[in-house]
């Protein structure tokens, strides 16, 4: 494993433990999603480093680059494949949204960040 792609997968754990802390800690959905998305947002990173040696600079850089680095693995499940673009629209909630807006409730932000750590581990595994 090369250093950066190391240094990636400790970021994207890091962040789960920040994901939980918001939720568990200050009982934020929201912020605990958009926390959870940001480890799969870094897990992403680690793979298409390591498979290809280039980082991927935006978010939908990310999430086109690892669609195709992982279009026919099975071990990548439709809650697995649909995590990026899910959680990106979380984390734009969080961090744009003004007024009334949709908010996650800690059950369905525990749900984003259990699939996150299934996330992370499955590209861990492949590495």
């Amino acid at each position: 494993m090369r250093p950066e792609t190391a240094d990636y997968l400790a970021k994207a754990r890091e962040d789960i433990v920040n994901a939980r802390d918001w939720l568990d800690a200050v009982h934020r959905g929201s912020e605990a999603a958009r926390v959870a998305y940001l480890a799969a947002f870094h897990a992403a990173q680690a793979l298409i480093f390591e498979r290809t040696g280039k980082i991927a600079k935006t978010h939908r850089g990310v999430r086109s680059a690892f669609a195709q680095l992982t279009k026919d693995d099975a071990r990548f499940d439709q809650d697995l494949r649909q995590l990026l673009g899910r959680g990106y629209q979380r984390k734009e909630i969080a961090d744009y949204g003004v007024g009334p807006q949709p908010s996650m409730s800690e059950i369905e932000a525990r749900e984003m960040i259990d699939t996150a750590v299934r996330f992370i581990d499955c590209i861990a595994s492949m590495i």
